[in-house]
């Protein structure tokens, strides 16, 4: 990938990441349905483009580890995507499902030295918050995407660890 390419397809994921950030949290903010709806499927599609770019991005790079991370978190947005348009109660499955990828996929973009520290910690953090929730969800408590503590207070490590991507890929710390 030239240099030129390399720089849209960082801007096009750092525009996806952040569409993805602000909708998602967003669409947990709102109390009407049609409008958490219609936040989190922008959400939903933004970060998939990003994550898909991302995923091709780093293997090209050949950094596995991360393009696979990045291929994980896909499909679990994917997952949460297809059960936006239910109730919240009726999306609870897909909801775990998605939050389990989700924590996965911060795990295998964490743990290798690709991003700055600082990023990696926050991004182990929302995996925990993540994971914790989706046992707690699998072990029948009755869990809404928009309940608090958990995963209402996931959300802002995550949307922070969106933020350290960002920043990685316009700072051209990562080629």
């Amino acid at each position: 990938m030239n240099q030129s390419d390399n720089k849209k397809l960082n801007i096009v994921a750092s525009i996806g990441l952040a569409l993805g950030g602000v909708f998602g949290i967003a669409g947990t903010m709102v109390s009407q349905a049609y409008l958490r709806q219609l936040f989190w499927a922008i959400d939903g599609v933004a970060l998939v483009v990003a994550a898909a770019l991302l995923t091709v991005k780093f293997l090209k790079k050949g950094n596995e580890w991360v393009a696979a991370g990045f291929l994980v978190f896909g499909i679990g947005e994917g997952l949460i995507l297809a059960s936006n348009t239910a109730n919240l109660t009726d999306g609870v499955a897909a909801f775990a499902g998605g939050i389990s990828l989700w924590a996965a996929a911060l795990l295998l973009t964490s743990l290798p030295k690709e991003f700055a520290n600082w990023i990696r910690l926050v991004g182990m953090v929302a995996s925990l918050l993540f994971i914790v929730t989706a046992v707690r969800i699998f072990w029948g408590e009755p869990l809404l995407p928009t309940s608090s503590p958990l995963p209402f207070f996931a959300y802002p490590f995550f949307v922070v660890t969106f933020v350290g991507w960002i920043w990685t890929l316009l700072s051209g710390k990562t080629s």
